[in-house]
């Protein structure tokens, strides 16, 4: 074949191979975040005392369902996270083709956090061990969506009798 007929081939084929791309910026970026805290008076809610748990690992899991014009198909997966200074771990999932932020009923998505273990010596009895129930929150504009899980915590082996009353 001449090197001039491919000129006027290549391009044409190059051509056609994107008309039929459809963009990708209708796909939401995922955050799922949330808080461990040490309990301190065990009474599963956050008080005076209680502060956040630095170190603590989390468990999470999340079940998307992605939409497309041919299938639906279900996307799982499992991952541990070890909380910041400020008690918070956080998951961030990039941009993947189909998923949504669970706009309408339609599209079903969950995810839920389980503790696993905590570095503190002091507080270190689950609490409240998993969650599953969440805040979405959602941002048109950036195509964002936040889950916020509600909070887990630790407490100490003994309460604080001084600190806490009986």
């Amino acid at each position: 074949m001449s090197p001039i007929i491919l000129l006027v081939i290549s391009p044409l084929f190059i051509t056609s191979l994107f008309l039929g791309v459809e963009p990708t910026n209708t796909n939401s970026q995922i955050i799922v975040m949330g808080f461990v805290y040490c309990d301190i008076c065990s009474n599963n809610s956050f008080s005076r005392h209680s502060y956040f748990l630095p170190g603590a690992e989390v468990r999470i899991d999340c079940m998307f369902k992605a939409i497309s014009r041919k299938t639906i198909e279900q996307i799982s997966f499992s991952v541990n996270r070890t909380t910041n200074k400020y008690g918070v771990y956080k998951l961030e999932i990039p941009s993947v083709d189909g998923i949504k932020c669970a706009e309408d009923s339609a599209v079903v998505s969950s995810c839920e956090a389980s503790l696993i273990r905590t570095s503190s010596s002091s507080c270190n009895i689950p609490g409240y061990k998993s969650t599953s129930d969440q805040v979405a929150i959602k941002s048109k504009q950036t195509n964002l969506c936040i889950y916020s899980l509600n909070a887990l915590n630790f407490r100490p082996s003994k309460r604080d009798i001084s600190l806490c009353g009986n």
